[in-house]
């Protein structure tokens, strides 16, 4: 009998490794990786929506209303050369603004009217200027009047106001930094000194010529006040002298030149002496001092041989008053009268 010894095959055991989870830094590496492209839409779709609404709602509604803070005060407006639908200027203006902001404004044609107007009388090209506090806007140029009536109206207010006030109107461009150009509204209201009536005109001095020279028979100095900033060139002014109602003679202001302050013109005048003399005379004369009581309005004005409507219609909405020493002057004429 055989014995058999049982055989032992030896078998490696297989084992299945557990696999390592990945870090969630890794797996959003590899997410990226893969979805790189999907991100980058979400990121350019993100940050048009947020951006576009800046650029194109936002940042003109900033620009407008930095616009409509700032001030605006004419400084200087010297008028020269007048003729009847046409004038050359020269005009300093100083922008104020309070706005961290200080944008490119871009050179505008603008409308100007007196506030409240129906219509503008002229368009003045506004040079570009850097939007900041304290910045000087500085222009030369022929302005030609769009309608002759309105600014006829314009020289009356100026004329007869303490204040007048002068709307610009314009769409300027404007660029802040590296923001793209967007157009806002430039509309200025501005507050200037006007003439006031002429508030503190007087004949300094005045002499009466008789017998009258080549017609005039009264010369002297007249002192006419201008509180404005504005130099006006009224050219040669003619102005209606009368007494108690009636017209007694014309005096003339050749080539006025109204500036800023007190302005000392030398006066002409015509004057019907015999009526004024026979005045003082009579039994009737209420003036027994010789001190007569004139009123003054202007009736033309020319420049270069060419009527100006619109100062001849300023100056006859005006008035003016003065009492004259005309005993005294025809005394010192070689007159000696006894009332």
């Amino acid at each position: 009998m055989s014995t058999t010894k049982p055989s032992f095959v030896e078998q490696e055991a297989s084992v299945t490794p557990t696999p390592t989870k990945k870090s969630f830094g890794a797996r959003l590496v590899a997410h990226f990786k893969k979805w790189w492209w999907v991100h980058l839409i979400i990121f350019i779709a993100c940050f048009l929506i947020i951006l576009l609404p800046v650029v194109y709602v936002a940042y003109p509604k900033i620009a407008q209303d930095a616009v409509n803070d700032s001030t605006l005060a004419i400084t200087e407006m010297i008028l020269s050369d007048p003729t009847p639908d046409s004038f050359y200027l020269e005009q300093r203006q100083v922008l104020g603004s309070k706005s961290s902001y200080h944008p490119q404004i871009y050179a505008f044609n603008s409308s100007v009217s007196l506030a409240g107007a129906a219509a503008p009388f002229a368009y003045v090209t506004v040079p570009a200027v850097q939007s900041k506090d304290g910045a000087e806007i500085h222009f030369e140029q022929r302005v030609d009047l769009t309608d002759t009536d309105a600014f006829a109206d314009y020289t009356t207010a100026v004329m007869l106001n303490e204040e007048v006030s002068l709307n610009i109107y314009g769409r300027p461009g404007l660029k802040q930094g590296g923001l793209p150009k967007t157009t806002v509204d430039y509309n200025k209201t501005v507050v200037m000194k006007g003439l006031n009536k002429l508030k503190g005109f007087n004949v300094a001095e005045f002499f009466i010529m008789f017998p009258p020279v080549n017609g005039y028979g009264m010369n002297g100095t007249v002192i006419i006040p201008n509180a404005s900033v504005m130099t006006i060139p009224m050219g040669n002014v003619t102005l209606d002298l009368q007494l108690d109602g009636k017209s007694v003679g014309t005096t003339y202001l050749n080539n006025l030149v109204l500036k800023p302050g007190n302005n000392s013109v030398p006066m002409l005048g015509k004057v019907d002496q015999g009526a004024i003399i026979t005045l003082l005379t009579s039994k009737s004369n209420p003036y027994k001092d010789g001190i007569l009581p004139f009123d003054i309005t202007g009736n033309e004005t020319s420049y270069n041989g060419k009527d100006l409507p619109y100062f001849t219609k300023a100056l006859a909405a005006n008035t003016l008053s003065i009492k004259l020493d005309v005993l005294s002057a025809l005394k010192a004429a070689g007159i000696n009268l006894t009332l």
